[in-house]
Protein backbone atom coordinates (compact mmCIF):
# COMPACT_ATOMS: atom_id res chain seq x y z
CA UNK A 1 0.00 0.00 0.00
CA UNK A 2 2.99 2.34 0.45
CA UNK A 3 4.18 1.95 -3.14
CA UNK A 4 3.48 4.66 -5.73
CA UNK A 5 3.20 2.29 -8.66
CA UNK A 6 5.75 -0.31 -9.71
CA UNK A 7 8.50 0.93 -12.02
CA UNK A 8 10.81 -2.08 -12.13
CA UNK A 9 11.70 -5.17 -10.12
CA UNK A 10 14.56 -7.62 -9.63
CA UNK A 11 14.45 -11.06 -7.99
CA UNK A 12 17.39 -12.27 -5.89
CA UNK A 13 17.96 -15.46 -3.92
CA UNK A 14 15.79 -14.49 -0.94
CA UNK A 15 13.82 -11.43 -2.01
CA UNK A 16 12.13 -9.53 -4.80
CA UNK A 17 13.18 -5.87 -4.92
CA UNK A 18 10.67 -3.35 -6.30
CA UNK A 19 11.27 0.32 -7.15
CA UNK A 20 8.30 2.69 -7.24
CA UNK A 21 7.87 6.01 -9.04
CA UNK A 22 8.94 8.24 -6.15
CA UNK A 23 12.23 6.43 -5.58
CA UNK A 24 11.27 4.12 -2.72
CA UNK A 25 12.93 0.71 -2.95
CA UNK A 26 11.06 -2.16 -1.26
CA UNK A 27 12.02 -5.76 -0.82
CA UNK A 28 9.52 -8.59 -0.49
CA UNK A 29 10.43 -11.72 1.37
CA UNK A 30 10.65 -14.42 -1.30
CA UNK A 31 8.29 -17.17 -0.14
CA UNK A 32 9.77 -20.06 -2.12
CA UNK A 33 9.53 -23.36 -0.27
CA UNK A 34 10.43 -26.94 -1.22
CA UNK A 35 7.72 -29.56 -1.08
CA UNK A 36 8.16 -33.16 0.05
CA UNK A 37 8.64 -34.17 -3.59
CA UNK A 38 11.53 -31.75 -4.05
CA UNK A 39 9.54 -29.32 -6.19
CA UNK A 40 9.62 -25.56 -5.58
CA UNK A 41 6.32 -24.06 -4.48
CA UNK A 42 5.31 -20.41 -4.22
CA UNK A 43 3.41 -18.85 -1.36
CA UNK A 44 2.25 -15.28 -0.95
CA UNK A 45 5.10 -12.92 0.04
CA UNK A 46 5.00 -12.95 3.83
CA UNK A 47 6.45 -9.48 4.52
CA UNK A 48 7.89 -6.38 2.90
CA UNK A 49 10.44 -3.84 4.09
CA UNK A 50 11.50 -0.40 2.81
CA UNK A 51 15.16 -0.75 1.90
CA UNK A 52 15.85 2.92 1.12
CA UNK A 53 14.39 6.09 -0.38
CA UNK A 54 15.68 8.46 -3.02
CA UNK A 55 16.67 5.57 -5.32
CA UNK A 56 17.03 6.12 -9.06
CA UNK A 57 18.01 2.63 -10.19
CA UNK A 58 19.46 -0.62 -8.87
CA UNK A 59 21.30 -3.68 -10.14
CA UNK A 60 22.77 -6.98 -9.06
CA UNK A 61 24.84 -9.77 -10.59
CA UNK A 62 23.54 -10.01 -14.18
CA UNK A 63 23.55 -13.81 -14.36
CA UNK A 64 20.17 -15.56 -14.53
CA UNK A 65 21.00 -17.73 -11.50
CA UNK A 66 19.93 -15.75 -8.44
CA UNK A 67 22.47 -17.62 -6.26
CA UNK A 68 25.10 -15.15 -7.53
CA UNK A 69 23.08 -12.09 -6.49
CA UNK A 70 24.63 -11.59 -3.08
CA UNK A 71 24.72 -7.81 -3.19
CA UNK A 72 22.33 -5.13 -4.43
CA UNK A 73 23.82 -1.93 -5.87
CA UNK A 74 21.51 1.07 -5.51
CA UNK A 75 21.99 4.33 -7.39
CA UNK A 76 20.47 7.04 -5.19
CA UNK A 77 20.49 10.76 -4.41
CA UNK A 78 21.47 11.87 -0.91
CA UNK A 79 21.71 15.24 0.80
CA UNK A 80 25.31 15.81 1.87
CA UNK A 81 26.21 17.87 4.97
CA UNK A 82 27.10 21.51 4.37
CA UNK A 83 30.74 22.29 3.69
CA UNK A 84 32.58 24.22 6.39
CA UNK A 85 31.91 27.93 5.94
CA UNK A 86 28.57 27.40 4.13
CA UNK A 87 25.01 26.89 5.31
CA UNK A 88 23.43 25.00 2.46
CA UNK A 89 23.65 21.27 1.83
CA UNK A 90 24.05 19.71 -1.61
CA UNK A 91 22.36 16.74 -3.20
CA UNK A 92 24.88 14.22 -4.55
CA UNK A 93 24.45 10.95 -6.34
CA UNK A 94 25.89 7.86 -4.70
CA UNK A 95 26.00 4.09 -5.03
CA UNK A 96 25.05 2.14 -1.92
CA UNK A 97 25.69 -1.60 -1.67
CA UNK A 98 23.34 -3.77 0.39
CA UNK A 99 23.36 -7.43 1.37
CA UNK A 100 20.33 -8.91 -0.38
CA UNK A 101 19.81 -11.43 2.41
CA UNK A 102 19.34 -8.90 5.22
CA UNK A 103 19.08 -5.44 3.62
CA UNK A 104 22.15 -4.27 5.55
CA UNK A 105 24.23 -1.58 3.87
CA UNK A 106 27.89 -2.62 3.63
CA UNK A 107 29.43 -0.05 1.28
CA UNK A 108 28.83 3.44 -0.08
CA UNK A 109 30.53 5.63 -2.65
CA UNK A 110 29.56 9.27 -3.24
CA UNK A 111 30.19 11.28 -6.42
CA UNK A 112 30.76 14.96 -7.04
CA UNK A 113 27.58 17.03 -7.01
CA UNK A 114 28.13 18.06 -10.65
CA UNK A 115 27.62 14.47 -11.84
CA UNK A 116 24.07 13.16 -12.16
CA UNK A 117 23.36 9.57 -13.18
CA UNK A 118 20.17 7.78 -14.22
CA UNK A 119 21.08 4.10 -14.72
CA UNK A 120 23.48 1.52 -13.30
CA UNK A 121 24.45 -1.91 -14.67
CA UNK A 122 27.07 -4.48 -13.65
CA UNK A 123 29.43 -6.60 -15.72
CA UNK A 124 32.30 -8.98 -14.92
CA UNK A 125 33.06 -11.44 -12.16
CA UNK A 126 33.01 -10.80 -8.40
CA UNK A 127 36.71 -9.94 -8.03
CA UNK A 128 36.60 -7.51 -10.97
CA UNK A 129 33.05 -6.19 -10.82
CA UNK A 130 32.66 -3.22 -13.16
CA UNK A 131 29.92 -0.70 -12.40
CA UNK A 132 28.71 1.27 -15.42
CA UNK A 133 26.90 4.53 -14.74
CA UNK A 134 24.90 6.44 -17.36
CA UNK A 135 24.65 10.21 -16.95
CA UNK A 136 21.66 12.35 -17.81
CA UNK A 137 23.67 13.69 -20.78
CA UNK A 138 24.18 10.20 -22.22
CA UNK A 139 27.81 9.65 -21.16
CA UNK A 140 29.03 6.43 -19.57
CA UNK A 141 31.43 6.23 -16.63
CA UNK A 142 32.74 3.08 -15.01
CA UNK A 143 34.59 1.93 -11.91
CA UNK A 144 35.81 -1.44 -10.65
CA UNK A 145 35.31 -2.95 -7.20
CA UNK A 146 36.30 -6.25 -5.63
CA UNK A 147 32.98 -7.59 -4.44
CA UNK A 148 34.62 -10.20 -2.22
CA UNK A 149 36.01 -7.42 0.00
CA UNK A 150 32.89 -5.29 0.38
CA UNK A 151 31.98 -6.76 3.77
CA UNK A 152 35.37 -5.83 5.26
CA UNK A 153 35.21 -2.70 7.44
CA UNK A 154 37.66 -0.45 5.64
CA UNK A 155 37.64 2.66 3.48
CA UNK A 156 39.28 3.07 0.10
CA UNK A 157 39.01 5.22 -3.03
CA UNK A 158 37.74 3.91 -6.36
CA UNK A 159 38.64 5.46 -9.70
CA UNK A 160 35.75 6.74 -11.86
CA UNK A 161 36.68 6.87 -15.54
CA UNK A 162 34.92 7.69 -18.80
CA UNK A 163 34.05 4.51 -20.69
CA UNK A 164 35.59 3.99 -24.13
CA UNK A 165 32.12 4.08 -25.71
CA UNK A 166 31.87 7.75 -24.70
CA UNK A 167 35.53 8.47 -25.44
CA UNK A 168 35.58 7.11 -29.00
CA UNK A 169 32.07 8.24 -29.93
CA UNK A 170 31.57 11.48 -27.98
CA UNK A 171 28.86 12.70 -30.38
CA UNK A 172 26.55 9.80 -29.44
CA UNK A 173 24.11 10.09 -26.57
CA UNK A 174 23.41 6.76 -24.89
CA UNK A 175 19.89 6.36 -23.50
CA UNK A 176 19.90 2.76 -22.24
CA UNK A 177 22.34 0.01 -21.22
CA UNK A 178 21.89 -3.76 -20.84
CA UNK A 179 24.54 -6.17 -19.55
CA UNK A 180 25.38 -9.74 -18.66
CA UNK A 181 28.51 -11.16 -17.07
CA UNK A 182 30.66 -10.70 -20.18
CA UNK A 183 29.05 -8.19 -22.54
CA UNK A 184 27.26 -4.83 -22.64
CA UNK A 185 24.73 -3.44 -25.09
CA UNK A 186 24.11 0.29 -25.61
CA UNK A 187 21.16 2.03 -27.30
CA UNK A 188 21.58 5.66 -28.42
CA UNK A 189 18.96 8.38 -28.73
CA UNK A 190 19.04 7.84 -32.50
CA UNK A 191 18.18 4.17 -32.12
CA UNK A 192 21.69 2.88 -32.82
CA UNK A 193 23.03 -0.27 -31.13
CA UNK A 194 26.62 -0.79 -29.94
CA UNK A 195 28.28 -3.74 -28.24
CA UNK A 196 31.11 -4.57 -25.87
CA UNK A 197 32.06 -8.26 -25.71
CA UNK A 198 34.74 -9.32 -23.20
CA UNK A 199 35.22 -13.05 -23.87
CA UNK A 200 36.05 -14.86 -27.14
CA UNK A 201 33.47 -17.60 -26.58
CA UNK A 202 30.55 -15.16 -26.28
CA UNK A 203 31.91 -13.12 -29.19
CA UNK A 204 31.91 -16.22 -31.40
CA UNK A 205 28.37 -17.09 -30.34
CA UNK A 206 27.09 -13.60 -31.12
CA UNK A 207 28.93 -12.90 -34.36
CA UNK A 208 29.92 -16.34 -35.64
CA UNK A 209 33.60 -15.43 -35.96
CA UNK A 210 36.58 -14.10 -33.98
CA UNK A 211 37.88 -12.02 -36.86
CA UNK A 212 37.40 -8.62 -35.21
CA UNK A 213 37.81 -9.70 -31.58
CA UNK A 214 40.63 -7.89 -29.76
CA UNK A 215 41.55 -9.63 -26.47
CA UNK A 216 43.57 -6.59 -25.38
CA UNK A 217 40.77 -4.05 -25.89
CA UNK A 218 37.46 -5.34 -24.56
CA UNK A 219 35.88 -1.90 -24.31
CA UNK A 220 36.00 -1.07 -28.02
CA UNK A 221 32.34 -0.62 -29.08
CA UNK A 222 31.02 -2.61 -32.04
CA UNK A 223 28.11 -1.28 -34.09
CA UNK A 224 25.19 -3.50 -35.06
CA UNK A 225 23.67 -2.73 -38.44
CA UNK A 226 19.87 -2.47 -38.51
CA UNK A 227 17.64 -0.68 -41.05
CA UNK A 228 15.58 1.21 -38.44
CA UNK A 229 15.81 2.69 -34.95
CA UNK A 230 15.88 0.22 -32.06
CA UNK A 231 13.45 0.83 -29.18
CA UNK A 232 13.74 -2.36 -27.08
CA UNK A 233 16.63 -4.70 -26.37
CA UNK A 234 17.21 -7.86 -24.34
CA UNK A 235 20.57 -9.47 -23.65
CA UNK A 236 21.11 -13.07 -22.64
CA UNK A 237 24.41 -14.86 -22.02
CA UNK A 238 25.10 -15.64 -25.67
CA UNK A 239 22.08 -14.35 -27.58
CA UNK A 240 20.12 -11.12 -27.85
CA UNK A 241 16.87 -9.66 -29.10
CA UNK A 242 16.03 -6.25 -30.57
CA UNK A 243 12.75 -4.55 -31.46
CA UNK A 244 12.78 -1.62 -33.90
CA UNK A 245 10.50 1.38 -34.25
CA UNK A 246 8.13 -0.56 -36.54
CA UNK A 247 7.63 -3.36 -33.99
CA UNK A 248 9.78 -5.88 -35.86
CA UNK A 249 11.72 -8.36 -33.71
CA UNK A 250 15.30 -9.35 -34.54
CA UNK A 251 17.29 -12.10 -32.84
CA UNK A 252 21.03 -12.86 -32.95
CA UNK A 253 23.56 -15.23 -31.43
CA UNK A 254 23.71 -18.83 -30.26
CA UNK A 255 20.72 -20.94 -31.28
CA UNK A 256 21.68 -24.37 -29.94
CA UNK A 257 18.37 -24.77 -28.10
CA UNK A 258 16.24 -22.80 -30.56
CA UNK A 259 16.31 -19.72 -28.31
CA UNK A 260 16.21 -17.35 -31.30
CA UNK A 261 12.74 -18.53 -32.32
CA UNK A 262 13.68 -18.84 -35.99
CA UNK A 263 12.21 -22.35 -36.33
CA UNK A 264 15.62 -24.03 -36.53
CA UNK A 265 18.76 -24.40 -34.41
CA UNK A 266 21.20 -22.55 -36.65
CA UNK A 267 23.29 -19.79 -35.04
CA UNK A 268 22.86 -16.26 -36.37
CA UNK A 269 25.88 -13.93 -36.58
CA UNK A 270 23.77 -10.88 -37.39
CA UNK A 271 20.27 -9.64 -36.49
CA UNK A 272 17.65 -11.92 -38.06
CA UNK A 273 13.99 -10.96 -38.18
CA UNK A 274 11.39 -13.26 -36.65
CA UNK A 275 8.54 -12.38 -38.99
CA UNK A 276 5.60 -13.75 -37.01
CA UNK A 277 6.38 -11.56 -33.96
CA UNK A 278 4.84 -8.12 -34.28
CA UNK A 279 4.89 -5.15 -31.87
CA UNK A 280 5.79 -6.93 -28.61
CA UNK A 281 5.26 -5.25 -25.27
CA UNK A 282 8.37 -6.73 -23.65
CA UNK A 283 11.24 -9.01 -24.63
CA UNK A 284 13.44 -11.16 -22.39
CA UNK A 285 16.49 -13.25 -23.23
CA UNK A 286 17.18 -15.75 -20.48
CA UNK A 287 19.17 -18.91 -19.92
CA UNK A 288 18.99 -20.69 -23.31
CA UNK A 289 15.47 -19.42 -23.88
CA UNK A 290 13.60 -16.25 -24.83
CA UNK A 291 10.25 -14.78 -23.81
CA UNK A 292 7.99 -12.25 -25.53
CA UNK A 293 5.04 -10.48 -23.90
CA UNK A 294 2.51 -9.52 -26.55
CA UNK A 295 -1.00 -8.14 -26.90
CA UNK A 296 -3.62 -9.82 -29.07
CA UNK A 297 -6.23 -8.17 -31.24
CA UNK A 298 -8.81 -8.36 -28.41
CA UNK A 299 -6.35 -6.50 -26.09
CA UNK A 300 -5.66 -9.53 -23.92
CA UNK A 301 -2.03 -10.39 -23.13
CA UNK A 302 -0.15 -13.59 -23.83
CA UNK A 303 3.34 -14.85 -23.17
CA UNK A 304 5.32 -16.55 -25.95
CA UNK A 305 8.52 -18.49 -25.47
CA UNK A 306 11.12 -20.49 -27.36
CA UNK A 307 14.31 -22.41 -26.66
CA UNK A 308 15.05 -24.82 -23.84
CA UNK A 309 12.00 -25.93 -21.87
CA UNK A 310 13.80 -27.80 -19.07
CA UNK A 311 13.23 -26.76 -15.49
CA UNK A 312 9.86 -25.20 -16.30
CA UNK A 313 11.35 -22.42 -18.41
CA UNK A 314 8.53 -22.77 -20.97
CA UNK A 315 5.33 -23.80 -19.13
CA UNK A 316 3.42 -26.29 -21.27
CA UNK A 317 6.46 -27.03 -23.44
CA UNK A 318 8.87 -29.14 -21.34
CA UNK A 319 10.72 -30.32 -24.45
CA UNK A 320 11.23 -26.76 -25.64
CA UNK A 321 10.55 -25.26 -29.06
CA UNK A 322 12.65 -23.74 -31.83
CA UNK A 323 9.80 -21.32 -32.58
CA UNK A 324 7.94 -18.90 -30.31
CA UNK A 325 4.87 -20.69 -28.95
CA UNK A 326 2.15 -19.57 -26.57
CA UNK A 327 2.97 -20.58 -23.00
CA UNK A 328 0.30 -22.09 -20.77
CA UNK A 329 0.16 -19.10 -18.45
CA UNK A 330 -2.64 -16.72 -17.55
CA UNK A 331 -1.20 -13.26 -18.16
CA UNK A 332 -2.57 -10.22 -16.26
CA UNK A 333 -4.23 -7.56 -18.41
CA UNK A 334 -1.78 -4.87 -17.27
CA UNK A 335 1.38 -6.99 -17.54
CA UNK A 336 4.16 -4.75 -18.82
CA UNK A 337 7.43 -6.61 -18.24
CA UNK A 338 8.71 -10.13 -17.74
CA UNK A 339 11.75 -11.67 -16.06
CA UNK A 340 12.94 -15.26 -15.86
CA UNK A 341 15.42 -16.79 -13.44
CA UNK A 342 16.55 -20.36 -12.90
CA UNK A 343 13.74 -20.92 -10.39
CA UNK A 344 10.79 -18.78 -11.46
CA UNK A 345 9.15 -16.70 -14.14
CA UNK A 346 7.97 -13.27 -13.02
CA UNK A 347 5.58 -10.76 -14.60
CA UNK A 348 5.16 -7.16 -13.45
CA UNK A 349 1.62 -5.82 -13.73
CA UNK A 350 1.54 -2.04 -13.88
CA UNK A 351 0.51 0.77 -16.22
CA UNK A 352 2.38 3.93 -17.12
CA UNK A 353 0.75 6.22 -19.71
CA UNK A 354 4.07 7.98 -20.38
CA UNK A 355 6.14 4.88 -21.13
CA UNK A 356 4.01 2.92 -23.58
CA UNK A 357 5.78 1.79 -26.74
CA UNK A 358 4.69 3.89 -29.73
CA UNK A 359 5.48 1.81 -32.80
CA UNK A 360 5.27 3.40 -36.22
CA UNK A 361 3.51 1.90 -39.20
CA UNK A 362 5.90 0.37 -41.69
CA UNK A 363 5.86 2.22 -45.05
CA UNK A 364 3.90 0.33 -47.70
CA UNK A 365 7.00 -0.17 -49.84
CA UNK A 366 8.77 -2.00 -46.99
CA UNK A 367 6.00 -4.24 -45.66
CA UNK A 368 7.35 -7.80 -45.43
CA UNK A 369 5.50 -10.26 -47.64
CA UNK A 370 3.85 -7.60 -49.84
CA UNK A 371 3.74 -8.57 -53.50
CA UNK A 372 5.86 -6.99 -56.18
CA UNK A 373 4.10 -5.49 -59.26
CA UNK A 374 5.71 -8.16 -61.45
CA UNK A 375 3.89 -10.95 -59.62
CA UNK A 376 0.71 -10.35 -61.51
CA UNK A 377 -2.80 -9.25 -60.66
CA UNK A 378 -3.61 -12.36 -58.66
CA UNK A 379 -0.99 -11.49 -56.02
CA UNK A 380 -3.00 -8.50 -54.84
CA UNK A 381 -5.51 -10.91 -53.35
CA UNK A 382 -2.92 -11.87 -50.70
CA UNK A 383 -1.32 -8.59 -49.55
CA UNK A 384 0.12 -10.02 -46.35
CA UNK A 385 1.52 -13.24 -47.81
CA UNK A 386 -0.98 -15.29 -45.79
CA UNK A 387 -1.57 -17.95 -48.45
CA UNK A 388 2.16 -18.45 -48.93
CA UNK A 389 2.63 -18.83 -45.18
CA UNK A 390 -0.18 -21.40 -44.96
CA UNK A 391 1.38 -23.40 -47.79
CA UNK A 392 4.65 -23.41 -45.87
CA UNK A 393 2.84 -24.56 -42.70
CA UNK A 394 1.22 -27.45 -44.61
CA UNK A 395 4.60 -28.42 -46.01
CA UNK A 396 6.07 -28.55 -42.49
CA UNK A 397 3.17 -30.69 -41.23
CA UNK A 398 3.48 -33.04 -44.22
CA UNK A 399 7.20 -33.57 -43.50
CA UNK A 400 6.48 -34.94 -40.01
CA UNK A 401 6.81 -38.76 -39.97
CA UNK A 402 4.11 -39.61 -37.41
CA UNK A 403 0.66 -38.38 -36.47
CA UNK A 404 1.95 -37.37 -33.04
CA UNK A 405 4.68 -35.24 -34.63
CA UNK A 406 2.12 -33.61 -36.89
CA UNK A 407 -0.07 -32.75 -33.91
CA UNK A 408 2.92 -31.20 -32.13
CA UNK A 409 3.81 -29.20 -35.25
CA UNK A 410 0.23 -28.00 -35.56
CA UNK A 411 0.39 -26.73 -31.96
CA UNK A 412 3.46 -24.71 -32.85
CA UNK A 413 1.77 -23.26 -35.92
CA UNK A 414 -1.27 -22.18 -33.91
CA UNK A 415 1.14 -20.31 -31.65
CA UNK A 416 2.60 -18.49 -34.66
CA UNK A 417 -0.74 -17.43 -36.15
CA UNK A 418 -2.13 -13.94 -35.36
CA UNK A 419 -5.33 -15.27 -33.81
CA UNK A 420 -7.39 -13.87 -30.96
CA UNK A 421 -6.58 -15.29 -27.54
CA UNK A 422 -9.93 -17.12 -27.31
CA UNK A 423 -9.37 -18.71 -30.71
CA UNK A 424 -5.88 -19.88 -29.78
CA UNK A 425 -7.12 -21.34 -26.50
CA UNK A 426 -9.83 -23.22 -28.43
CA UNK A 427 -7.32 -24.74 -30.84
CA UNK A 428 -4.94 -25.62 -27.96
CA UNK A 429 -7.65 -27.51 -26.09
CA UNK A 430 -8.99 -29.18 -29.25
CA UNK A 431 -5.53 -30.38 -30.25
CA UNK A 432 -4.86 -31.65 -26.72
CA UNK A 433 -8.13 -33.63 -26.84
CA UNK A 434 -7.27 -35.12 -30.23
CA UNK A 435 -3.72 -35.95 -29.14
CA UNK A 436 -4.90 -37.70 -25.98
CA UNK A 437 -7.37 -39.79 -27.96
CA UNK A 438 -6.80 -43.48 -28.82
CA UNK A 439 -4.35 -44.35 -31.58
CA UNK A 440 -2.57 -41.02 -31.82
CA UNK A 441 0.76 -42.45 -30.76
CA UNK A 442 0.77 -45.13 -33.49
CA UNK A 443 3.30 -44.36 -36.26
CA UNK A 444 1.91 -44.11 -39.75
CA UNK A 445 2.69 -46.88 -42.18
Amino acid sequence: MLAHGYRRFLPTKDHVFILDYVGTLFFLKNALVSSTFGQIQWRRACRYVVLCRGAKDFASDPRCDTVYRKYLYVLATREQPAVVGTTSSRACDCVEVYLQSSGQRVFKMTFHHSMSFKQIVLVGQETQRALLLLTEEGKIYSLVVNETQLDQPRSYTVQLALRKMSQCLPHLRVTYMASNQSSILYITDQGGVYFEVHTPGVYRDLFGTLQAFDPLDHQMPLALSLPAKVLVCALGYNHLGLVDEFGRTFMQGNNRYGQLGTGDKMDRGEPTQVHYLQRPIALWCGLNHSLVLSQTSDFSKELLGCGCGAGGRLPGWPKGSASFVKLHIQVPLCACSVCSTRECLYMLSSHDIEHSLAYRDLPASRVGGSPEPSQGAGASQDPGGTAQACEEYLSQIHSCPTLQDRMAKMKEIVGWMPLMAAQKDFFWEALDMLQSGPGTSTPES
